[in-house]
Protein backbone atom coordinates (compact mmCIF):
# COMPACT_ATOMS: atom_id res chain seq x y z
CA UNK A 1 0.00 0.00 0.00
CA UNK A 2 1.66 3.06 -0.90
CA UNK A 3 -1.28 5.94 -0.36
CA UNK A 4 -4.43 6.06 1.46
CA UNK A 5 -7.27 8.93 2.24
CA UNK A 6 -9.22 9.02 4.84
CA UNK A 7 -12.17 11.84 5.89
CA UNK A 8 -13.27 11.06 9.12
CA UNK A 9 -15.49 13.01 11.69
CA UNK A 10 -16.78 11.73 14.70
CA UNK A 11 -20.74 10.13 14.15
CA UNK A 12 -20.28 10.02 10.79
CA UNK A 13 -19.11 6.87 8.45
CA UNK A 14 -15.43 7.23 7.39
CA UNK A 15 -14.47 7.52 4.03
CA UNK A 16 -11.45 5.86 2.48
CA UNK A 17 -9.14 5.56 -0.68
CA UNK A 18 -6.71 3.19 -0.61
CA UNK A 19 -4.15 2.64 -3.89
CA UNK A 20 -1.70 -0.14 -3.65
CA UNK A 21 1.83 0.32 -5.46
CA UNK A 22 3.15 -3.38 -5.95
CA UNK A 23 5.26 -5.70 -7.94
CA UNK A 24 2.57 -5.91 -10.89
CA UNK A 25 3.27 -9.75 -11.03
CA UNK A 26 2.92 -10.39 -7.72
CA UNK A 27 -0.65 -12.16 -7.52
CA UNK A 28 -3.80 -11.25 -4.48
CA UNK A 29 -7.13 -11.82 -4.51
CA UNK A 30 -9.87 -9.03 -4.26
CA UNK A 31 -12.02 -7.94 -1.43
CA UNK A 32 -13.33 -10.75 0.52
CA UNK A 33 -13.65 -12.69 3.89
CA UNK A 34 -10.38 -14.80 3.70
CA UNK A 35 -9.36 -15.63 6.98
CA UNK A 36 -11.35 -18.06 9.24
CA UNK A 37 -9.40 -16.62 12.42
CA UNK A 38 -10.81 -12.96 11.51
CA UNK A 39 -14.54 -14.26 10.45
CA UNK A 40 -15.67 -10.00 10.23
CA UNK A 41 -12.81 -8.92 8.58
CA UNK A 42 -12.97 -7.98 4.42
CA UNK A 43 -10.21 -7.28 2.28
CA UNK A 44 -8.00 -8.36 -0.48
CA UNK A 45 -5.53 -10.91 0.15
CA UNK A 46 -1.89 -10.90 -0.84
CA UNK A 47 -1.92 -14.93 -2.10
CA UNK A 48 1.98 -15.29 -1.25
CA UNK A 49 2.28 -13.73 2.47
CA UNK A 50 -1.33 -14.44 3.39
CA UNK A 51 -2.04 -10.89 4.74
CA UNK A 52 -3.97 -7.84 3.49
CA UNK A 53 -2.85 -4.10 2.95
CA UNK A 54 -6.58 -2.94 3.89
CA UNK A 55 -9.38 -4.75 6.35
CA UNK A 56 -12.15 -3.68 7.35
CA UNK A 57 -14.37 -5.39 10.29
CA UNK A 58 -17.88 -4.75 9.53
CA UNK A 59 -19.53 -5.16 12.63
CA UNK A 60 -17.76 -2.55 14.32
CA UNK A 61 -17.19 -0.36 11.58
CA UNK A 62 -13.25 -0.03 11.80
CA UNK A 63 -10.77 -0.28 9.16
CA UNK A 64 -6.93 -0.82 9.41
CA UNK A 65 -4.32 -0.53 6.60
CA UNK A 66 -0.73 -0.87 6.69
CA UNK A 67 1.71 1.10 4.12
CA UNK A 68 5.23 0.39 3.59
CA UNK A 69 7.63 2.87 4.63
CA UNK A 70 11.91 3.33 3.74
CA UNK A 71 14.17 2.65 6.96
CA UNK A 72 14.17 -0.59 7.00
CA UNK A 73 12.67 -2.11 3.71
CA UNK A 74 13.67 -5.79 4.46
CA UNK A 75 12.45 -8.04 7.43
CA UNK A 76 14.48 -9.70 9.45
CA UNK A 77 14.23 -13.75 8.82
CA UNK A 78 10.78 -15.62 10.59
CA UNK A 79 9.79 -11.64 11.46
CA UNK A 80 6.29 -11.38 10.93
CA UNK A 81 5.04 -10.11 7.71
CA UNK A 82 3.36 -6.56 7.41
CA UNK A 83 -0.09 -7.81 5.86
CA UNK A 84 -1.17 -9.56 9.29
CA UNK A 85 -1.32 -5.99 10.90
CA UNK A 86 -4.57 -4.64 9.42
CA UNK A 87 -6.09 -7.96 10.44
CA UNK A 88 -4.53 -7.72 14.16
CA UNK A 89 -5.56 -4.23 14.14
CA UNK A 90 -8.85 -4.21 13.42
CA UNK A 91 -9.15 -7.70 16.02
CA UNK A 92 -7.87 -5.30 18.94
CA UNK A 93 -8.24 -1.61 17.98
CA UNK A 94 -5.58 0.42 20.28
CA UNK A 95 -4.21 -2.59 21.87
CA UNK A 96 -3.09 -3.83 18.39
CA UNK A 97 0.45 -4.15 19.60
CA UNK A 98 -0.19 -6.84 22.43
CA UNK A 99 -0.61 -8.76 20.08
CA UNK A 100 2.26 -8.75 17.71
CA UNK A 101 5.97 -8.64 18.43
CA UNK A 102 7.28 -5.91 15.80
CA UNK A 103 11.17 -7.25 16.56
CA UNK A 104 12.59 -7.68 12.82
CA UNK A 105 9.88 -6.41 10.90
CA UNK A 106 10.56 -4.17 8.52
CA UNK A 107 9.51 -0.83 8.37
CA UNK A 108 5.71 0.29 8.35
CA UNK A 109 3.26 3.21 8.51
CA UNK A 110 -0.33 1.64 10.33
CA UNK A 111 -3.48 3.57 10.02
CA UNK A 112 -6.30 2.79 12.54
CA UNK A 113 -10.14 4.73 11.77
CA UNK A 114 -12.74 3.55 14.34
CA UNK A 115 -15.88 5.75 15.02
CA UNK A 116 -14.62 7.74 17.45
CA UNK A 117 -10.65 8.31 16.38
CA UNK A 118 -7.95 8.20 13.60
CA UNK A 119 -4.81 6.91 15.00
CA UNK A 120 -1.31 6.24 12.92
CA UNK A 121 1.76 4.19 14.19
CA UNK A 122 4.98 4.57 12.39
CA UNK A 123 7.49 2.40 12.96
CA UNK A 124 11.10 2.74 11.55
CA UNK A 125 12.09 -0.63 12.40
CA UNK A 126 13.20 -0.04 16.17
CA UNK A 127 10.75 2.49 17.43
CA UNK A 128 7.51 3.38 16.95
CA UNK A 129 5.62 7.21 16.95
CA UNK A 130 1.67 7.34 17.49
CA UNK A 131 0.00 10.26 16.07
CA UNK A 132 -3.77 11.18 17.11
CA UNK A 133 -5.61 12.95 13.63
CA UNK A 134 -7.85 15.52 13.91
CA UNK A 135 -10.87 15.00 12.21
CA UNK A 136 -11.47 16.15 8.56
CA UNK A 137 -9.23 14.84 5.54
CA UNK A 138 -6.09 13.17 5.58
CA UNK A 139 -3.36 11.66 3.25
CA UNK A 140 -0.87 8.86 4.42
CA UNK A 141 2.31 7.80 1.67
CA UNK A 142 4.70 5.48 2.12
CA UNK A 143 7.12 8.55 2.80
CA UNK A 144 10.04 9.88 1.19
CA UNK A 145 9.64 11.47 -2.14
CA UNK A 146 5.87 10.16 -1.72
CA UNK A 147 5.59 12.91 0.35
CA UNK A 148 4.81 15.37 -2.71
CA UNK A 149 1.51 13.61 -3.00
CA UNK A 150 0.18 15.31 -0.16
CA UNK A 151 1.34 18.50 -1.38
CA UNK A 152 -0.47 18.41 -4.73
CA UNK A 153 -3.51 15.79 -3.71
CA UNK A 154 -4.43 16.17 -0.47
CA UNK A 155 -6.19 19.96 -1.18
CA UNK A 156 -8.14 18.49 -3.93
CA UNK A 157 -9.08 15.80 -1.84
CA UNK A 158 -10.44 17.63 1.15
CA UNK A 159 -12.18 19.84 -1.79
CA UNK A 160 -14.01 16.84 -3.71
CA UNK A 161 -17.26 14.89 -2.97
CA UNK A 162 -16.59 11.45 -1.84
CA UNK A 163 -17.17 8.65 -4.19
CA UNK A 164 -17.50 10.20 -7.28
CA UNK A 165 -14.57 12.87 -7.05
CA UNK A 166 -12.38 11.04 -5.26
CA UNK A 167 -12.43 8.31 -8.28
CA UNK A 168 -12.32 11.34 -10.43
CA UNK A 169 -8.98 12.93 -9.17
CA UNK A 170 -7.82 8.77 -9.16
CA UNK A 171 -8.26 8.58 -12.91
CA UNK A 172 -7.21 12.28 -13.82
CA UNK A 173 -3.76 11.36 -14.99
CA UNK A 174 -2.20 7.76 -16.64
CA UNK A 175 0.39 5.99 -14.13
CA UNK A 176 3.60 8.25 -14.30
CA UNK A 177 7.41 7.16 -13.33
CA UNK A 178 6.54 9.56 -10.98
CA UNK A 179 7.35 8.77 -6.76
CA UNK A 180 5.00 11.89 -6.51
CA UNK A 181 1.92 10.39 -8.63
CA UNK A 182 -1.03 9.27 -7.32
CA UNK A 183 -1.24 6.76 -9.54
CA UNK A 184 2.62 4.95 -10.60
CA UNK A 185 4.39 2.46 -12.88
CA UNK A 186 7.69 1.96 -12.59
CA UNK A 187 9.83 -0.22 -14.97
CA UNK A 188 13.18 -1.11 -14.41
CA UNK A 189 15.18 -4.41 -15.99
CA UNK A 190 12.20 -6.84 -16.00
CA UNK A 191 10.72 -6.13 -12.92
CA UNK A 192 7.52 -3.41 -13.27
CA UNK A 193 6.23 -1.64 -9.64
CA UNK A 194 2.66 -0.03 -10.27
CA UNK A 195 -0.54 1.25 -8.66
CA UNK A 196 -2.46 -2.22 -9.21
CA UNK A 197 -5.35 -1.65 -7.04
CA UNK A 198 -7.63 0.65 -5.87
CA UNK A 199 -10.70 0.67 -3.60
CA UNK A 200 -13.19 3.26 -2.31
CA UNK A 201 -14.31 2.39 1.30
CA UNK A 202 -17.54 3.78 3.41
CA UNK A 203 -17.59 2.04 6.66
CA UNK A 204 -20.11 2.49 10.10
CA UNK A 205 -20.51 0.06 12.16
CA UNK A 206 -22.47 -2.81 10.88
CA UNK A 207 -22.68 -1.44 7.38
CA UNK A 208 -19.35 -1.57 5.06
CA UNK A 209 -19.49 -0.18 1.03
CA UNK A 210 -16.68 -0.85 -1.01
CA UNK A 211 -16.07 -0.41 -4.90
CA UNK A 212 -12.63 -1.71 -5.90
CA UNK A 213 -10.78 -1.72 -9.08
CA UNK A 214 -7.04 -3.14 -10.63
CA UNK A 215 -7.17 -0.66 -13.00
CA UNK A 216 -8.64 2.34 -11.01
CA UNK A 217 -7.07 5.14 -13.52
CA UNK A 218 -9.15 3.94 -16.09
CA UNK A 219 -12.45 4.59 -17.14
CA UNK A 220 -14.50 1.27 -16.68
CA UNK A 221 -16.81 0.54 -13.83
CA UNK A 222 -15.86 -0.36 -10.45
CA UNK A 223 -16.59 -3.66 -8.59
CA UNK A 224 -19.15 -3.05 -5.80
CA UNK A 225 -19.30 -4.76 -2.23
CA UNK A 226 -21.48 -4.08 0.02
CA UNK A 227 -21.71 -6.03 3.91
CA UNK A 228 -24.07 -5.71 6.60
Amino acid sequence: MCTVVVRWSPGEPARILALRDELAGRPFDGPGRWWPEFPDAVGGRDRLAGGTWCATRVDTGVSALVLNRPQKRVADPGAPSRGVLPLVAVAHERDWQREIDLAGMASFALVLVTPAAMTTWDFDGEQVQVHQCAEGTHMVTSGGPEDRKAERYLPLFAGAGFPDGWRALVRSAPPADDPGALVVRHAKDDLVYATVFGQLVETAPGRLRLEYSREPWAGGPWTPLEAG
